[in-house]
């Protein structure tokens, strides 16, 4: 069902559409003509469904008997004549644009795009990856690795291709991210967040002013490579600024001054393994329970809470509570942090 249903969205935004609609209307004609025409030729005696069945049979050149005696009316062999001419002619008009559309239009592909599109359409709570560049490339890895749902945009086709090639995500839309109406066939209006880590800080600006307009709850973070537009960007919606050289620089500091610190979270990224530091809201009705009421497994273990008032608890107690509101920090794998997230909503009033 689906696929006919996905057939028929092809032949609606085919060009060969108004031709194949003109095609129909003529065969339509001219069998009504024909109808019409058999009707007088068949006399009194002639039914409609007669004269439909002689017209069909002259058009298809099925060869079947006839069903009027005309052996002696030439003008109804001459009319009989008139009416294969044109119907043959409208039957092989349809044939021959149906195969120009076969040959032109990329079937497999547009029901790889059909299907695409129905599963962007379920989404909700996922990410908009705005780029899938190198720096683009690596956010997608990483949503992948941690299980989060995302949608690539990139205005390159071969970017795409190669991005897809290599994991398998075929979740994606070729075109601006910076315009309104690829924003939407994304979910914009449904995602959690949106990465604009396109390789031009323009761009990443309208990107964020036009993913603040379309979804204000959503979070932003956009990639700057000149500092001198980091304020702009924020100015224009971003919630976060990343400068890819500016972090290189301050990474490349740290492997000489501080290593084993600063390692300890990069040997978790570096490693491939699922292990992350994560964070999880408490939702705005939640009860408000203690760290050990979560019943964590060995796969979660809570770091720091951060407190109403921006204010931090590190390494909490068994007994120290969560509140409404508050958002947890733990080391997890994604099975850990989904683990958090079924506590936090059972917690809810």
């Amino acid at each position: 069902m689906y696929r006919l249903a996905a057939v028929g969205d092809i032949f609606r935004e085919s060009r060969y559409m108004p031709k194949f609609m003109g095609g129909f209307a003529a065969l339509a004609a001219i069998h009504a003509i024909g109808t019409a025409g058999y009707l007088y030729i068949g006399g009194p005696d002639a039914t409609v469904i007669d004269a439909l069945y002689m017209t069909f049979i002259t058009v298809a050149t099925i060869g079947y008997s006839e069903v009027f005696d005309m052996s002696r009316n030439p003008g109804a062999r001459v009319f009989t004549m008139v009416i294969a001419f044109f119907g043959i002619g409208a039957v092989w008009y349809l044939f021959s644009t149906f195969t120009a559309f076969v040959l032109e239009t990329n079937m497999s592909q547009a029901f790889r795009r059909r299907r695409m599109e129905r599963s962007i359409a379920e989404l909700k709570g996922h990410y908009i990856v705005c780029g899938i560049g190198r720096v683009g490339g690596y956010v997608a890895d990483e949503l992948r690795r941690t299980q989060r749902p995302f949608v690539v945009i990139d205005i390159g086709a071969q970017a795409m291709q190669a991005h897809r090639e290599r994991t398998g995500h075929d979740l994606q839309i070729e075109g601006d991210a910076a315009d309104d109406e690829v924003l939407r066939a994304a979910g914009i209006e449904r995602c959690a967040g949106v990465f604009a880590v396109t390789g031009d800080d323009s761009r990443n600006l309208v990107i964020s002013m036009s993913a603040r307009v379309l979804r204000p709850e959503a979070r932003i973070v956009a990639r700057v490579h000149d500092r001198r537009n980091a304020e702009k960007t924020l100015r224009a919606g971003a919630d976060e600024i990343v400068s890819p050289d500016f972090t290189g620089g301050m990474r490349i500091a740290s492997a000489m001054l501080r290593p084993h610190a600063v390692n300890f979270m990069d040997m978790m990224l570096r490693s491939g393994g699922s292990l992350r530091i994560e964070e999880v809201a408490a939702p705005p009705d939640f009860a408000g329970c203690a760290v050990d009421a979560l019943k964590l497994g060995r796969d979660c273990l809570v770091v720091a809470i951060r407190e109403q008032g921006d204010r931090w608890n590190f390494n909490p107690a068994p007994g120290d509570r969560i509140r409404a509101g508050d958002v947890v920090v733990a080391v997890v794998t994604p099975a850990g942090r989904k683990e958090i997230e079924a506590a936090l909503q059972a917690g809810e009033n």
